[in-house]
């Protein structure tokens, strides 16, 4: 269950459809620049949420690792492994 808590901040979007995000909240959620955000849409909320990439087969977010620029978890590599033999 997810729990929505308001923060009272109310921003504005700019002309180009910007937002900004404050300095406290990237703070609290561990939010850099250039870190990617992954939005969604649930009835008529946008959320957002800092993006974490889980393995490119089963989209698995653990016991994963790069491999050549791509994320993979332990059980998808041993089932590729196994298929190679």
């Amino acid at each position: 269950m997810i729990i929505i808590k308001s923060t009272g901040i109310v921003r504005r979007i700019d002309d180009l459809g910007r937002i900004v995000i404050p300095i406290e909240l990237r703070k609290t959620m561990g939010i850099k620049k250039q870190d990617p955000i992954e939005i969604f849409v649930e009835g008529n909320n946008i959320i957002f949420t800092k993006y974490t990439s889980g393995c490119m087969f089963c989209k698995e977010l653990s016991d994963t690792f790069e491999y050549e620029g791509k994320t993979l978890c332990r059980t998808c590599y041993k089932k590729m492994k196994k298929e190679a033999k």
